[in-house]
């Protein structure tokens, strides 16, 4: 099958693969690899590339998953999540016995939550649309950030001491978040 392939290097140390939508193919990729080393990279993984590219094409078939939301729906939203995301947050700052700065509630396009390095958490508005488990796994995952500040191991074995289940909602986020966002 042919894709439309756009190749992102930067100082990684592992590949990933991203379908944008169906026939758009995002590599990110270190800087040292050759092109063929990322095109065998590609091969390799064209059973996963077609499921997801189907996946894609139903999505955009689906014309509720492309009609933007309104800005009646984002303001409800956005209500929404400044009185329940930070009840979340305190709680599981409290049983991660971390601190935070100020909560800012945003629409992003692309991200769930982010944190800075001074402690500042945002969130995605749009998190109200899925299941309370998810919202509570993007709050884990931001709070974990205060501990370690990155994506190594040890932030994932922080996540997943107070999160045991953080795979299924971190799964549930990879497979249907796009359709919220």
């Amino acid at each position: 099958m042919t894709y439309n392939i756009n190749i992102i290097r930067s100082n990684r140390k592992t590949m990933s693969i991203e379908i944008r939508r169906a026939g758009e193919l995002i590599v990110r990729s270190p800087k040292k690899l050759s092109e063929k080393e990322i095109l065998e990279f590609v091969s390799q993984k064209e059973a996963w590339i077609q499921k997801h590219m189907e996946q894609a094409k139903e999505r955009e078939a689906d014309k509720s998953f492309n009609e933007p939301a309104s800005e009646w729906d984002i303001r409800v939203l956005s209500n929404e999540a400044k009185r329940v995301l930070p009840i979340l947050t305190r709680q599981y700052a409290q049983k991660m016995n971390v601190t935070y700065g100020k909560i800012t509630i945003r629409h992003q396009k692309t991200r769930w939550g982010s944190c800075s390095s001074s402690g500042n958490l945002n969130f995605n508005c749009m998190l109200m649309k899925a299941p309370r488990r998810v919202q509570e796994y993007v709050v884990v995952h931001e709070l974990a950030h205060r501990l370690e500040m990155n994506h190594s191991d040890r932030f994932w074995k922080i996540v997943e001491e107070y999160m045991p289940d953080y795979k299924l909602q971190r799964k549930w986020l990879k497979e249907e978040g796009r359709s919220l966002i």
